[in-house]
């Protein structure tokens, strides 16, 4: 039997979750010809998950709506509830792919919310993941994660890897994933922002930056660095702290400069790095343990006002609940 076929389908629910992502590092090559920008990256899941539970409809509709104990990170004017929501395309794109009959499989998608939104941390991706997996339960799909990751897959490079979880390496835009096995857990805090970035915007910035030669244009192709993939799998959080990096720091901290602040302060109270994650605006910092990752956190949040949260990874993929 799958992970993704459940009793759940006796009570005409299911529910699941999926967990967003860091990258610790990230390197972005020159735009293609299609416009997309070459990546190679150093994803880790980690334990700040996104919750989706499946009802059936029988009138054949899909529709979404984001549940009241969402997190305060998730401001649900700014989350799209039509046919552009990532968990209703992954709904329907998994309803297609099991040939079933769209007149009379419907769902109703409710998304409990703890992922940042617009945040940097695959919020999104992590609600398709999720609803894929949901969905895969209430319909008795039998189908592996694997299989879940690939009909995923045209919905984003992050949506395959947050089915997958764990740590990975990611290149071509993302999608092209090498999973890796960790031995100790990594222990970060993360400090979500009350407003998002737009990706493309990042993006946009750092072609400009570059172009204006205040930022170095890259001669070899992305990559990432082997020392860092070592001590990762190692679990050295001294040694990651030394090796990580991000090329969408100076274009997120060039838009909104009280990023590189949030960094400074963090250090100061004892993390070993301070990064955005991905294209953020959320700040990642990098503890000693568990045990620091809680009293880092608390030292910010009492310095700042500001929410800090403790985290670990790598952490599972999407599964059912």
């Amino acid at each position: 039997m799958s992970a993704y076929t459940s009793s759940a389908q006796l009570f005409g629910h299911a529910t699941a979750q999926a967990p967003g992502k860091v990258n610790l590092s990230l390197a972005v090559g020159e735009p293609r010809e299609d416009g997309y920008h070459p990546l190679a990256t150093l994803f880790l899941a980690v334990s700040m998950v996104e919750e989706v539970t499946a009802t059936h409809r029988a009138d054949g509709l899909i529709t979404v709506s984001i549940s009241d104990a969402s997190s305060a990170f998730a401001d649900p004017d700014t989350i799209p509830l039509d046919e552009t929501n990532l968990a209703v395309r992954a709904s329907r794109l998994l309803r297609d792919h099991l040939g079933l009959d769209a007149e009379t499989h419907g769902v109703h998608l409710e998304i409990t919310k703890q992922v940042p939104v617009a945040g940097g941390m695959g919020g999104g991706s992590a609600d398709a993941a999720a609803a894929l997996a949901a969905c895969a339960g209430l319909w008795e799909a039998g189908l592996s994660r694997d299989e879940l990751a690939r009909i995923g897959a045209p919905l984003g490079a992050d949506v395959p890897f947050a089915v997958t979880g764990g740590a990975a390496v990611g290149r071509g835009v993302g999608d092209e994933l090498t999973p890796l096995l960790s031995r100790d857990p990594l222990h970060l805090v993360l400090v979500p922002a009350s407003q998002g970035l737009s990706t493309p915007q990042v993006y946009t910035t750092l072609d400009t930056l570059r172009a204006d030669g205040v930022l170095d244009t890259p001669e070899t192709a992305p990559d990432v660095s082997p020392e860092l993939i070592q001590a990762l799998v190692a679990g050295h959080a001294e040694s990651v702290a030394l090796l990580m990096s991000n090329d969408l720091q100076v274009p997120a901290t060039t838009m909104v400069p009280e990023l590189s602040e949030m960094i400074e302060i963090g250090m100061e109270e004892g993390a070993l790095a301070g990064q955005v994650s991905g294209s953020g605006p959320t700040i990642m910092f990098v503890a000693r343990s568990a045990e620091d990752s809680m009293q880092l956190a608390g030292r910010i949040q009492d310095r700042t006002g500001i929410a800090a949260v403790p985290v670990h990874g790598p952490y599972p993929g999407a599964r059912l609940l």
